[in-house]
C-alpha cells in the first residue's frame, strides 16, 4: 500500500524572457503566476529564467541536487513560439511521463477556454524520483494547474519508489 506524501516541499520556477530581462534592468517584475503559484504551494524555493533550455535544465538539476524539494512546478515557455522550450526541456528528462495530467487539465482548460487548451503543451512527470509540473505562464492555467496539484501531488509521491 502506497502513503500519500503530506508536507510536500515545493520549488516553482517561472520561465519568462521579458520578466528576466526587466529584473536584469533591476525593474519590479510582475510575475503573477509565479508568485500565485509560490504562495499558494508555499514554495521553498522561488526561481524567475529566461526561457533557455541548458537554464531550465541546469536550474531543475540543481534542485535535485542541492535541496530535499520533492516537486518542482514551472510555469512558462509552454506554447507554441520558437522561444517556448519548457516542453522540450521537461520532455527529455522525464523517467516516466505522466500522460493523465495532461488530460486531466485540458478537460478542465476546456471548460474555462475552450478550444484554445489546445495551445498548451502542460506535463507532468517524474525526474530522478521528482514530480515536475509543467504549466502555461498565464494566471488562469496556474489556477487550473493547482487544482490538480494541490489534491494529487502527494498520492503520486507516495508511488515513486
Amino acid at each position: 500500500m502506497h502513503t500519500k506524501v503530506q508536507n510536500i516541499r515545493y520549488a516553482v520556477v517561472s520561465i519568462s524572457d521579458s520578466r528576466y530581462m526587466e529584473k536584469l534592468r533591476g525593474l519590479t517584475v510582475e510575475d503573477g503566476s509565479g508568485i500565485l503559484l509560490s504562495d499558494e504551494l508555499n514554495a521553498e524555493i522561488y526561481e524567475l529564467i529566461p526561457d533557455n533550455p541548458e537554464m531550465i535544465k541546469g536550474l531543475i538539476e540543481h534542485i535535485i541536487d542541492y535541496s530535499d524539494v520533492e516537486c518542482i512546478v514551472l510555469t512558462g515557455g509552454t506554447g507554441l513560439s520558437s522561444r517556448d522550450n519548457t516542453s522540450e526541456v521537461v520532455n527529455g528528462l522525464y523517467d516516466k511521463k505522466l500522460e493523465g495530467f495532461s488530460i486531466v487539465f485540458h478537460k478542465l482548460s476546456y471548460d474555462e477556454v475552450q478550444f484554445s487548451t489546445i495551445l498548451s503543451r502542460a506535463s507532468a512527470g517524474i525526474y530522478k524520483k521528482k514530480l515536475i509540473y509543467s504549466l502555461p505562464g498565464s494566471i488562469n492555467a496556474c489556477k487550473t494547474g493547482l487544482k490538480i496539484i494541490k489534491q494529487e501531488s502527494g498520492h503520486i509521491l507516495g508511488h515513486i519508489e
